[in-house]
């Protein structure tokens, strides 16, 4: 949820001279060089975690939930601490640390100040289309109006966040200690990876967390998650090289092929039973529970296996004509904080539809295409006001 593009100062190369007419993949700003399929990921991190948001929807099946250990919060995630790097670490020589640290602070304060104003949308809807009874335990929304005063307080404190909205509170608390992060990796990218993993492994051996309201935990917690957002910074800005033989390795390849092959087997066996008695019981115990909160070391394991292989199979640059599809992710992608709040209102608003009109695979079909089409015109509406938007005086 960093910077978008066009509020990066990025310009499109000769591949593109405007951002509306796009027509290639690479982007630059300053000295660097950069393909815009890190937005068309991250759009399409989005409409997954739409589709996902929504309770019993069949077209889950099209997403990452189903076929492995991990899901897109990890896409969104890693891909999230990359383009941080390259938005505050690739302008640091020309901006200095307080331009970039003001930045960094400022885009904390924008996710903070996003997820009040969808918590407000998200109580208010819930109120119209529930009435203050219905929906409130799926959305974790009661609090709002049985105690008003101390959940307000709570939520003003990043202690208390509605379902889907959670992972807003650990992004707002990744950007708040980016500036830190940034001069670690400036002073040794491998110091810093390392400080990041021990942080992670005190989650994993002795459950370190950022506690909750009214009990609990962040459901996202910051402590493991950091890591996979630290681990895209590095490798935005020194693991490309570092890992460059590495990630040639055939060897290497087929591990993490055979890695993804088994932890499909083993997510498939969590819908078909029949599939269970793949898994043999020593397995079962050296890899369960996987807690998500916790981002468990088989799902870290998992993901950075899908990026690997996934890098190995996309081309480096791509320099093709960007069809309308791909156009429309990058959209998504590059309005990522906005498009995020919307697509948590209208999952609701599909779970809603589902329940009190039609259940069938029809109207879920319908509701998913609906929700992912509002999206993308919000996105180029977002993007069109950007490029006309010119700041007038500062009246107070």
């Amino acid at each position: 949820m960093s910077d978008p593009p066009h509020k990066m100062g990025l310009t499109l190369t000769a591949d593109g001279p405007e951002p509306g007419e796009t027509k290639g993949a690479v982007v630059e700003t300053g000295k660097e060089r950069r393909d815009l399929r890190l937005d068309a990921f991250r759009g399409l991190a989005l409409w997954f975690i739409f589709i996902d948001h929504i309770p019993d929807n069949s077209l889950a099946w099209l997403t990452l939930r189903n076929y492995g250990f991990s899901d897109t919060s990890e896409v969104f995630v890693f891909v999230s601490g990359y383009t941080c790097m390259l938005a505050y670490g690739g302008s640091l020589s020309e901006q200095g640390w307080a331009t970039t640290t003001v930045r960094a602070l400022r885009r904390a304060w924008e996710i903070y100040a996003a997820f009040l104003v969808l918590l407000l949308a998200y109580a208010a809807l819930v109120w119209v289309m529930g009435g203050g009874t219905r929906f409130i335990d799926e959305t974790n929304t009661g609090f709002f109006f049985r105690e008003p005063g101390p959940t307000l307080v709570h939520v003003a404190l990043l202690q208390f966040a509605p379902v889907n909205t959670d992972i807003l509170l650990t992004f707002a608390i990744l950007h708040i200690c980016f500036p830190v992060v940034l001069w670690l990796m400036m002073s040794s990218g491998m110091l810093t990876l390392a400080l990041s993993f021990l942080l992670y492994m005190m989650v994993q051996l002795f459950s370190w967390h950022v506690p909750a309201w009214p009990s609990g935990e962040l459901y996202f917690n910051p402590f493991a998650w950091q890591f996979l957002f630290v681990i895209g910074g590095w490798y935005a800005h020194v693991g490309t090289a570092s890992l460059r033989r590495i990630l040639n390795s055939r060897a290497l390849l087929i591990a993490a092929l055979a890695y993804l092959a088994f932890s499909l087997v083993v997510a498939l066996s969590w819908e078909f039973k029949s599939l269970e008695g793949l898994i043999p019981s020593t397995v079962t115990g050296l890899i369960y529970p996987i807690y998500k909160s916790h981002l468990a070391p088989v799902r870290l394991l998992h993901f950075l296996s899908l990026a690997f292989v996934v890098s190995r199979l996309a081309p480096l640059e791509w320099r093709g004509p960007i069809k309308p599809l791909m156009t429309a992710m990058i959209r998504c992608g590059e309005n990522s904080l906005p498009i995020y709040c919307i697509g948590v209102l209208l999952a609701f608003v599909g779970e809603v539809v589902l329940t009190d009109v039609s259940s069938g695979f029809a109207m879920q079909v319908l509701i998913s295409v609906a929700g992912i089409a509002i999206m993308i015109a919000a996105a180029t509406l977002l993007t069109w006001e950007s490029l006309l938007d010119r700041r007038g005086p500062r009246l107070f």
